[in-house]
């Protein structure tokens, strides 16, 4: 089976640029046998930036880029010329990437806007040169600054997927079914557990030229924020959702436990969740009559909304958008 090309974890090390030495010379010239520190200063280091470029939705291209070196700066020279700097090195990532500390796992910062810049590592300044070190009782200096160390470090890039409605469910609740029904994407839908095993984004149409973004998270499964199933590798991109629209499948036996499930991995994993707006769909209410209907109507959850729902038949799904809309909204 081929490798997906999505890839939303990578560790990479990275190192700036050294400041460059500043010089010691001292001026000379055919009239003027002793003058005075022309040593100029060293260059910085380049820098190791990381830029969000809305277009990109994968870390692929930066898996196989294990070691990333800033150029160092260049020494100074004489007749006060300053040495030249170090290139910085930029590297481009999905708007939602998070940076951390590869050792400590510490959050150092997170990317969320588009065409936003953070140096990752910083490039050392360059040394002065011997003319800043001059004085009335020492005219004549003979030494200068070295530059200063760049900096470097293991670091981990994990993306998290921007979208205003995350999809919750089990596996085979019909969440990619639903998503290539009201959106133009086009997941792998099949009738077995974890047909979805990346992140899908689609964009919803509304009503007056409006929309919203959805994303399909691969299925969770009960333990997931133990690691079990692949449910735990993928939770992450849910706190990046403003709306969970929790789908359970009618097919369930108890609809209200199989929602406090969910719930539950998502309380265990990151209790901050549970403060996001939830809306609770019941799919493939095709395969149902009326009576079960009512029947499944009288358990389920109070204080969040509620709809049934079949994305083949097109049952509902005017509905969910409008309940959709109206909790982005709020």
């Amino acid at each position: 089976m081929a490798e997906s090309n999505f890839i939303d974890y990578v560790r990479i090390f990275c190192a700036s640029g050294h400041g460059g030495a500043g010089s010691a010379h001292l001026h000379r010239a055919k009239y003027v046998p002793k003058g005075g520190p022309d040593g100029g200063d060293g260059g910085r280091g380049g820098h190791v930036i990381l830029r969000t470029n809305p277009q990109l939705w994968t870390l692929i291209h930066l898996k196989y880029r294990k070691v990333v070196r800033a150029e160092n700066g260049a020494g100074g020279s004489f007749g006060l010329r300053k040495g030249k700097n170090g290139e910085d090195i930029v590297l481009e990532v999905p708007v939602g990437t998070v940076v951390k500390d590869a050792e400590s796992e510490e959050i150092l910062f997170e990317m969320v806007d588009p065409g936003e810049e953070r140096i990752l590592c910083r490039g050392g300044r360059g040394g002065y040169g011997n003319n800043h070190f001059k004085s009335p009782t020492q005219q004549t200096p003979r030494f200068a600054q070295p530059g200063e160390e760049g900096v470097e470090g293991w670091f981990i890039l994990e993306l998290k997927i921007l979208a205003d409605v995350g999809l919750v469910g089990f596996p085979n609740a019909g969440k990619s079914t639903l998503l290539s029904s009201i959106t133009s994407a086009r997941p792998k839908i099949a009738d077995y557990a974890f047909t979805t095993l990346e992140p899908n984004l689609g964009i919803v149409r509304y009503r007056d030229d409006r929309s919203f973004v959805m994303a399909d998270i691969p299925g969770i499964i009960e333990g997931a924020h133990e690691g079990r199933g692949i449910g735990i590798r993928f939770l992450r991109h849910i706190e990046r959702n403003s709306v969970l629209l929790f789908m359970v499948s009618c097919e369930e036996k108890d609809i209200a436990k199989s929602y406090e499930i969910l719930l539950g991995e998502l309380r265990m994993y990151n209790p901050e969740l549970l403060v996001k707006d939830r809306v609770l769909a019941i799919t493939k209410c095709d395969l149902m009559d009326a009576k079960k209907k009512e029947r499944i109507a009288k358990k389920l959850p109070g204080g969040l909304p509620c709809l049934f729902i079949s994305s083949v038949a097109g049952t509902g799904l005017e509905e969910l958008k409008d309940e959709l809309w109206k909790a982005l909204n709020k």
